[in-house]
């Protein structure tokens, strides 16, 4: 039996809505912000296809993820397709100027871990540590403009 946690967390960012896509839109570059994200690669002969790779300390995890939405300046959301089970989405709202950007990441475990984590508070650093990563992405967006 497999259970689903799933986080939300959002940051708004001082760059225009196609500044904010742009910048997240280029898969590639997301290790510049997202702390435990050792690499991605975009596969040449299916640009919706991507290797990730999640190393941190004694740990590492790898995985194929296809976006199954694309909406231009609006939302990407993707689900893995091999390797570490996850999915999610990243949304942008225009703010006229500013944008947030809203990213949902879901990963699956056997049950009785998932009751141990949340027993553990481990939810909880996962969410802060994916917040500190977005708190990144406004760093990067900001640096960039």
């Amino acid at each position: 039996m497999t259970d689903w946690l799933e986080h939300s967390v959002q940051v708004e960012v001082p760059v225009t809505i196609e500044a904010a896509w742009e910048l997240w839109s280029d898969l590639e570059q997301m290790p510049q912000w997202m702390k435990w994200i050792e690499s991605v690669s975009i596969l040449e002969h299916d640009p919706d296809l991507s290797r990730w790779k999640l190393a941190s300390g004694a740990f590492e995890f790898t995985w194929l993820s296809r976006i199954v939405q694309l909406i231009p300046k609006q939302i990407i959301q993707w689900e893995s397709v091999d390797g570490l089970p996850n999915r999610g989405a990243v949304r942008f709202y225009d703010r006229h100027g500013s944008s947030i950007v809203r990213l949902t990441v879901a990963y699956a475990i056997p049950g009785i871990l998932g009751k141990i984590m949340d027993n553990l508070f481990v939810g909880r650093v996962v969410e802060s540590t994916i917040q500190a990563d977005m708190d990144r992405f406004r760093e990067y967006a900001i640096r960039r403009r």
